[in-house]
């Protein structure tokens, strides 16, 4: 599991050193992460084989010729890029990844659960204000939910 946000320096040579805790959640064959052009934000996104596995699982569930599937395969699996591990922890972002996204300098790498995702510094700030926000009014309308079903049903 992807868990806590870290600030990662990135080198000359596009590289950064994953957070252990991320490359310990990481098992399988191959030793590396799979990254590609988030879909629902501005940056990156990444995991293991499991996560490969999962979105593959729900572009099968589409339709062969379904907009949505191939919209899916597009983004997902065309923008897919296996990026192993050196000796020092490190993978080697894409160019046009970065350039994608504006990653240079620092990034941020941040653990959701099953994924992670990496943004520059300065977009994931804003970012998590944003969510912060959706959260905080998510939650409210929830409990609003909740208490709601509980006096309906009482």
């Amino acid at each position: 599991m992807f868990l806590s946000t870290f600030e990662k320096q990135v080198d000359s040579k596009r590289r950064i050193v994953v957070p252990q805790d991320f490359r310990a959640a990481i098992s399988g064959p191959f030793d590396g992460v799979f990254c590609f052009p988030s879909i629902e934000a501005d940056c990156l996104e990444g995991g293991g084989k499991a996560l490969f596995d999962r979105y593959l699982g729900v572009i099968e569930e589409l339709e062969f010729g379904d907009p949505v599937r191939t919209a899916l395969e597009t983004s997902v699996l065309g923008g897919m890029a296996r990026l192993s591990f050196d000796t020092a922890g490190r993978i080697t972002l894409p160019d046009h990844l970065c350039e994608m996204f504006g990653l240079s300098d620092w990034v941020t790498v941040v653990g959701m659960g099953e994924r992670f995702q990496i943004w520059s510094r300065e977009a994931f700030q804003a970012h998590r204000a944003a969510q912060r926000e959706l959260a905080r009014e998510g939650l409210a309308a929830l409990r609003v939910q909740q208490r709601t079903a509980r006096l309906g049903g009482a």
